[in-house]
């Protein structure tokens, strides 16, 4: 059974697109066949998994058109070890031309079901906005992967998104879930983090991954190699933690690593 989970937070420098290409890297590492689906017309998850955005002949903007399949648009990462949707600047274009098209908000779900029975996950790397191609990645996903840091605006950035959540499951989406809340960039020194950290296990409790993610320099970095951290530099902080993040996800969903 596939699971699609939706990496979204509609506040930016979460590490949604960190979270998104190390967590594919890391599930591949354990065996997995994944699929990393970019929904930013920024880019940066094509970037950061080694494929330049700037040649790209087929993207997500000609799979959410119609004038492209899931199938013709992937690539493989080769330093990551998974397959992936790239995305460029042309997307900004498709939030205003799939305004005017019928099925909006089902196109992103109707294009993957070509391609889902061959992948064990399917990550959507959303942008940090609720329009209409988060809408799409909420719509076609399982479930939402919520990646935060521990400071104040954060939570009330997190109670929009829950209730926009909300509103997909009453109307679009009646299976759509919350996968977890993961926190990012996290300094246990600083007491305010702390602070929302425990908050956040008081209102959500098992929803809170256990795993958290530190401040690393290396994830920062690994970018501009065009590659995960998690598959430039396995030993660094960062990377141990998506690692045991990817883990975590596994055993939540009862499976196995195959390696």
């Amino acid at each position: 059974m596939t699971r699609i989970l939706a990496v979204a937070n509609q506040k930016g420098g979460v590490g949604k697109t960190t979270t998104s290409v190390n967590l594919a890297a890391g599930l591949a590492q354990s065996g997995m066949r994944v699929l990393l689906v970019d929904l930013d017309p920024q880019g940066n998850a094509t970037m950061g998994s080694g494929i330049d955005k700037r040649t790209l002949r087929t993207s997500i903007y000609q799979v959410l058109l119609g004038l492209a399949t899931a199938d013709s648009a992937r690539q493989k990462s080769e330093s990551g070890g998974y397959d992936l949707i790239p995305a460029n600047r042309d997307l900004a274009g498709a939030e205003i031309e799939l305004v005017d098209l019928e099925h909006r908000e089902t196109r992103l779900k109707g294009a993957l079901e070509s391609v889902a029975g061959q992948y064990e996950f399917i990550l959507l790397d959303c942008p940090p906005a609720l329009n209409i191609l988060t809408l799409n990645g909420l719509v076609a996903a399982n479930a939402v992967m919520i990646p935060m840091q521990c400071e104040y605006y954060a939570l009330e950035g997190l109670s929009d998104l829950v209730n926009t959540i909300k509103r997909i499951r009453q109307h679009l989406n009646p299976k759509l879930d919350i996968e977890g809340l993961l926190r990012t960039m996290y300094d246990p020194r600083n007491a305010l983090a702390q602070q929302v950290s425990a908050q956040l296990k008081e209102h959500f409790g098992k929803k809170v991954y256990e795993t958290v993610i530190p401040r690393n320099v290396r994830l920062a970095e690994a970018p501009s190699f065009g590659a995960p951290a998690v598959s430039l530099d396995r030993e660094c902080k960062g990377s141990q933690a998506y690692v045991a993040l990817a883990g975590e996800i596994l055993s939540r969903n009862g499976i196995t690593a195959a390696a």
